[in-house]
């Protein structure tokens, strides 16, 4: 199950840092209009992705399909979520509001799916039966 655990920690990293620019961004430009993506990509993107990495390394939980489905709705969810609002809010392209509403609204659904499949995955599938 480990390389479940590598895949999350990876991309928890690369959120992490990508919320440490952002942060910093903001910081030097004096502008809070990334505040509410800078917080979803700490949050969902390097905290949630870290502490289900460290799930799957320290529980050392059977590779079920279950298992496989959530950790790519987690990472799928993630990147929607995040880059979907990040769009939505901040509007870098101009893009029509109904595309990156989907993409928003869509990567939150994945991720909640994600959400629900863990703690399916916790309450059921344990390596003691």
């Amino acid at each position: 199950m480990s390389n479940y655990s590598l895949v999350l920690l990876r991309f928890a990293s690369v959120f992490g840092l990508i919320g440490a620019i952002l942060g910093a961004h903001m910081a030097g430009a004096g502008s809070y209009a990334f505040r509410p993506v800078h917080a979803h990509i700490l949050v969902v993107g390097w905290l949630s992705l870290f502490a289900w990495a460290v799930y799957y390394k320290v529980f050392q939980t059977k590779k079920t399909v279950m298992a496989k489905i959530h950790v790519w709705t987690a990472i799928i969810g993630t990147v929607g979520l995040t880059l979907g609002m990040w769009l939505y809010m901040v509007k870098p392209f101009n893009l029509p509001e109904g595309i990156t509403l989907v993409l928003y609204i869509g990567g939150g659904v994945t991720l909640l799916l994600s959400y629900i499949i863990f703690c399916f995955n916790t309450l059921i599938y344990r390596e003691d039966r």
